[in-house]
């Protein structure tokens, strides 16, 4: 039976439990199969667990959304986190949301769209789906990522500095940095070397790290004697990794297709670099992918 107003759900096979949120479609646990919380807790350095961010990623210049000559207050990374998902589907090791355009949401955004979310458990992996579809009569500009937010370090007591972060593939490629929430212009040396990422408070002094050129399309985090969280994904072009710069017990590994505003860009936001425009009826699709090896 479809509990429709129930707050939260949890989804498990014995190897792999997971509990979802209906504000904001969120991820607020991922447990393995001794029953280890690998998902940060809310605490009070950041009171969220895995954000879902649409219809933007990261923040716009002033906080304006322009949209044919009009202006529209949007904060960072949108509203969707913060808006109730109706549930759409529940089983025992999968459950679905749903997300309208509304009152409160075109008083940002003036576009129709829908945005599905399915958590479906395969294995050792939480696959996680997102579909956004234009269900308007214009192109339906749009960013949409994800924000899950890791215990770091992972087992109580073991050194920051032991974790690491292997991608797929060599990742050469510069990075982008922010200034005020917004994207600077010139890129900056990887700190990737080969496919490896040494992990440090150190590399958050200047905010997230943003790889707009990624060639990896998967990844593994862990320190000795801990677990290995494997993360892919698919759709998404870009990926975040953010923690505090002041230093905070988790670290965000965040898949995106779009980014911050650029620091000089305030035109019209279907013009914004990183946008996606999905075309009338169109739908589009993300999924990422969150196992333990």
């Amino acid at each position: 039976m479809l509990m429709e107003n129930e707050d939260r759900f949890t989804i498990s096979n014995g190897r792999i439990t997971a509990t979802i949120k209906a504000d904001g479609a969120e991820l607020c646990s991922l447990k393995d199969a001794s029953g280890h919380e690998v998902l940060w807790q809310a605490g009070p350095e950041w009171p969220r667990h895995a954000p879902l961010l649409f219809p933007i990623v990261g923040k716009l210049k002033d906080d304006v959304l322009r949209h044919r000559g009009q202006v529209y207050a949007m904060t960072q990374h949108g509203f969707a986190r913060d808006q109730r998902f109706s549930w759409t589907g529940q089983g025992p090791t999968s459950c679905s949301l749903s997300l309208a355009d509304n009152d409160a949401s075109r008083a940002k955004y003036p576009f129709a769209f829908r945005l599905d979310v399915t958590y479906v458990i395969e294995g050792d992996e939480l696959v996680i789906g997102y579909a956004v579809t234009n269900t308007g009569d214009e192109m339906l500009p749009a960013s949409i990522g994800a924000h899950p937010a890791f215990h770091w370090p992972l087992t109580d007591g073991a050194d920051k500095r032991a974790h690491t972060i292997i991608f797929s593939d060599a990742e050469p490629a510069p990075i982008r940095r922010l200034e005020g929430g917004l994207l600077l212009r010139e890129p900056e040396p990887s700190p990737v070397q080969g496919g490896a990422l040494a992990l440090s408070e150190s590399l958050f002094v200047k905010d997230a790290m943003i790889f707009d050129h990624l060639a990896s399309r998967s990844l593994s985090y862990s320190a000795p004697g801990g677990p290995t969280i494997t993360f892919a994904w698919e759709g998404f072009r870009e990926l975040g990794i953010w923690s505090k710069p002041s230093g905070a017990a988790f670290l965000c590994i965040e898949p995106w297709y779009g980014y911050a505003s650029p620091v000089d860009f305030d035109g019209e936001f279907a013009d914004k670099p990183g946008v996606m425009h999905i075309a009338v009826g169109e739908t589009r699709r993300f999924t990422q992918r969150i196992g333990f090896a």
